[in-house]
């Protein structure tokens, strides 16, 4: 009699291989083979060609669904969710563990591969922050794309120098430990971020109005 899987099976079988390369992948690097994420998975290798074709089309699973959870869990802090809900969410930084080591080691890698992700990053990061507008929760901004580009410019500045920190032996590696890392990061960076997003740095409005004034110049 055939063995016949069904699609909830096929369905449950995906997610997990999906999770389980990426939690390889963020702790050990792209350069693991099919076998160890199989193996990981539970499942046989051929299960993994299965679904998702090839090594490639697995890491591009990996990256979809990444982004998605950042971009999801992202609209909730700026818009959807009550900020004290957000700051709750720190005592529960373990199962975010495996997603921030994967971002952490598409950084490390670079290439077109990593700036593909970024762009994922900074494309969903404009679609937040215009939910965010719309909400009332973010103020708007005269530059939309830039403003998006900045944030993940500094989420990105932030997770390279957590990596950095531990290889000088300063703290935990995002790619190794990665839920002490988060814990880490945030202590170190939480209060200064909100303080910087939420007051501004510049005491005046001087640099702002000089270069608006610059641009109008510039574009006479």
């Amino acid at each position: 009699m055939l063995n016949v899987r069904s699609a909830v099976d096929d369905l449950t079988a995906r997610a997990r291989i999906r999770d389980a390369a990426v939690a390889r992948f963020g702790r050990d690097g792209f350069g693991v083979g099919l076998r160890v994420i199989a193996a990981d998975a539970g499942v046989s290798p051929a299960l993994v060609i299965h679904h998702f074709g090839s090594k490639d089309g697995l890491r591009t699973a990996c990256d979809e669904h990444v982004l998605a959870r950042i971009l999801e869990e992202k609209k909730s802090a700026i818009g959807a969710a009550a900020p004290s809900e957000v700051i709750a969410k720190l005592a529960t930084l373990e199962q975010y563990a495996t997603v921030f080591a994967y971002v952490v080691r598409c950084l490390l890698e670079g290439g077109s591969v990593a700036a593909h992700f970024i762009d994922g990053l900074v494309e969903d990061a404009e679609t937040y922050l215009a939910d965010a507008v719309a909400s009332g929760s973010v103020l708007p901004s005269r530059d939309p794309a830039g403003r998006a580009r900045v944030l993940i410019a500094m989420s990105v500045g932030s997770l390279v120098m957590a990596q950095a920190d531990a290889a000088a032996g300063r703290g935990p590696a995002p790619t190794e430990q990665p839920a002490a890392a988060m814990e880490e990061l945030y202590r170190r960076i939480m209060l200064g971020s909100l303080e910087l997003y939420t007051q501004g740095l510049f005491a005046d409005r001087s640099y702002l109005d000089a270069y608006l004034a610059y641009q109008e110049t510039t574009h006479e």
